[in-house]
């Protein structure tokens, strides 16, 4: 299946019904689909063919949906850029993706402008906000309502994702249509099991659309039937205001997120009893904040796992399987997963290796880099470079970043474990570990903590906490206190500058 057949049969399992609001305008399915038919042919008079690339940036709003579907439809590529990029990384993008067109809005324009400044072959800008008075549907109903006639093939890309460059330049993870589809069916066939308070399905769309995770999960709503309440951005009141006032039944975030909400004081003030099921993803949740989350808001949290070369889903919960505390559930319908060691074979139940992914799912490699792909890439597994075990039943417990183990004095020491643990002190709001160089004993354990409002905590407190519950060697030489972690534009925390900072500090 592509994304235009899962349009196609969204209006016949589903027929004429409210899809997506944005601030108080509501558009039905059928609306949404005659739009993207009507931009697919503007976008063709713009002169992009089908295998070229349209590059897509704007915060979250409707047009970001349907330029999307619109480009599906053209078949031609999208590419998702997120909006808070600056603009010498959106050049880099475009000199890599070489896009036909980009559509952008008023806003973000001058910075689209000044990133393709002397490039040999400009592509098109065009914003959603440049018809002025007339407004962006009124000049799209100058065309017609039917997608235009191009053969779109299952297994074309559909969209080239930009990782977001933690350890590098930025990699463009090619996606199909077969790949997109594959797992937003599976991820809304898991969906249709959860148990919600209230009988209509109504999900709120926090995440990036321009991000692997929020671009599933638009699809995943469409294979679902629901209603999405799409918000520009993440703010907690706003998340507050439109699961009261839309009875939301269920939203994807990443742990920031999470985290936010639950220390807001303006949280009790909004009814949230609609909430049934949250699902977080992206980095790793705290266990004591998932805990408290489900304690105030009185609705489940579970985690998943997935990465943008899987499209991105690779495992989640099962509403017929039981929880357990630290995993990242099952993999999905159709997805096999393995933990390998360094030479490729695979290890038993409870050992830790690096997961690999095998599935429909599965990215068939990045844009222009070969060798990467090949490292990656391997005898159709995906290498994910992420350390995990799997236990008996089949459960992945994803440890830590390959990049991230910390290897003091010949011993692995895995940041995740002391996360956790510290996350659980009463005096810390948030944490994160990383290694910093040593002469002695090649790295050394540094952790960074943003400690609770009006909370008192020192660093031998801390190591000593530490020091109780773990063993000696896994436990941080030091602690120094930050008002907050560097983040990434998606909300995880930035390994990359808490380690460039780590380097700075002097071991005996």
């Amino acid at each position: 299946m592509n994304l235009v057949q899962l349009l196609e049969e969204n209006q016949r399992r589903f027929g004429t019904y409210e899809s997506l609001v944005y601030e108080g305008r509501v558009y039905t399915n059928a609306e949404l689909a005659t739009l993207s038919s009507q931009l697919a042919h503007h976008i063709r008079a713009l002169g992009v063919n089908p295998g070229d690339t349209v590059l897509v940036t704007m915060p979250n709003r409707p047009e970001v949906v349907i330029s999307f579907y619109a480009i599906a439809k053209a078949g031609a590529v999208a590419v998702p850029v997120m909006p808070l990029l600056q603009a010498s990384e959106v050049r880099y993008i475009v000199q890599d993706a070489e896009p036909k067109l980009i559509i952008t809005c008023e806003i973000l324009k001058p910075k689209i402008l000044q990133a393709i400044q002397d490039l040999d072959r400009p592509p098109v800008v065009r914003s959603v906000d440049d018809a002025g008075v007339e407004g962006f549907e009124t000049v799209l109903s100058h065309y017609p309502a039917e997608r235009p006639d191009v053969q779109v093939e299952d297994h074309q890309p559909a969209v080239i994702l930009y990782t977001s460059g933690t350890t590098g330049k930025p990699k463009g993870v090619i996606l199909t249509h077969h790949n997109l589809c594959a797992n937003a069916r599976a991820a809304a066939d898991l969906a249709e099991q959860y148990v919600l308070k209230v009988e209509k399905r109504v999900g709120l769309g926090i995440l990036p659309l321009s991000h692997a995770f929020g671009f599933t999960m638009m699809n995943t709503a469409l294979c679902l039937g629901e209603l999405d309440v799409l918000l520009p951005y993440f703010d907690p009141v706003l998340v507050f205001q439109a699961i009261e006032r839309y009875r939301v039944t269920h939203f994807t975030a990443v742990p920031a997120m999470f985290h936010a909400m639950l220390h807001h004081p303006d949280a009790n003030r909004y009814d949230l009893s609609s909430l049934s099921v949250c699902i977080s993803g992206s980095a790793p949740l705290p266990e004591s904040v998932r805990k408290a989350f489900e304690e105030k808001f009185h609705c489940l949290v579970f985690q998943g796992y997935g990465l943008s070369e899987a499209a991105p889903v690779v495992t989640a919960p099962r509403f017929d399987k039981p929880a357990k505390p630290g995993s990242v559930g099952l993999p999905l319908p159709g997805v096999e997963v393995a933990v390998l060691d360094e030479q490729g074979n695979p290890l038993p139940p409870g050992e830790i290796g690096e997961l690999a992914v095998r599935g429909p799912n599965v990215s068939p490699g990045y844009h222009n880099l070969p060798e990467e792909t090949q490292k990656a890439f391997r005898n159709g597994w995906l290498l994910t470079g992420d350390m995990a075990r799997i236990d008996e039943e089949g459960y992945v417990y994803i440890v830590d970043r390959k990049k991230d183990v910390i290897i003091r004095g010949g011993f692995n020491i895995y940041p995740s474990d002391l996360e956790e643990l510290l996350s659980q002190h009463p005096a810390v709001a948030e944490v994160a570990v990383v290694g910093a160089p040593s002469e002695r004993m090649g790295e050394e354990v540094v952790a960074y903590v943003v400690r609770k409002k009006g909370a008192e905590v020192t660093e031998e407190e801390l190591i000593a906490y530490c020091q109780e519950h773990l063993a000696k060697y896994k436990t941080p030489r030091v602690v120094q206190f930050v008002p907050y972690l560097p983040k990434n534009l998606i909300g995880k925390v930035d390994k990359k500058k808490l380690r460039e900072m780590a380097k700075a500090i002097q071991f005996v």
